[in-house]
């Protein structure tokens, strides 16, 4: 299992591309993004390419948690949940932009890592 290379001197550019893959699924390419940032820059930057393959394990975990919501959605208890999943896609993209601008690692804490 990768980690996220500890905190050195990053340069602007490479924090610049993994801000913009925490917040892909505000620009509506939650997964388009990190998954050409990372095939691109992986051998490039160690940062980037970590962060960009965090991003996109957190977008693709959200894909499968949204769709296996959808079956609670014909009982009712399916739009609390997805709302709820939604409030904590907010919030922890933005946690995420936030701690990598500033040059520190973030983990997702419901992650699956399928890459």
């Amino acid at each position: 299992m990768d980690a996220i290379p500890p905190t050195a001197p990053v340069s602007s550019h490479d924090r610049l591309w993994s801000v913009l893959c925490h917040l892909s699924g505000f620009l509506g390419a939650p997964i388009l993004i990190p998954l050409g940032v990372y095939l691109v820059m992986k051998r490039d930057s160690a940062f980037v390419g970590a962060h960009s393959k965090e991003a996109l394990n957190f977008h693709l975990s959200l894909l499968v948690y949204g769709l296996a919501l959808i079956p609670l959605c014909f009982i009712g208890v399916g739009f609390i949940l997805v709302a709820a999943l939604a409030i904590a896609y907010a919030i922890l993209s933005i946690v995420a932009a936030i701690k990598t601008s500033e040059n520190q690692a973030y983990r997702y804490p419901i992650t699956i890592r399928f890459v």
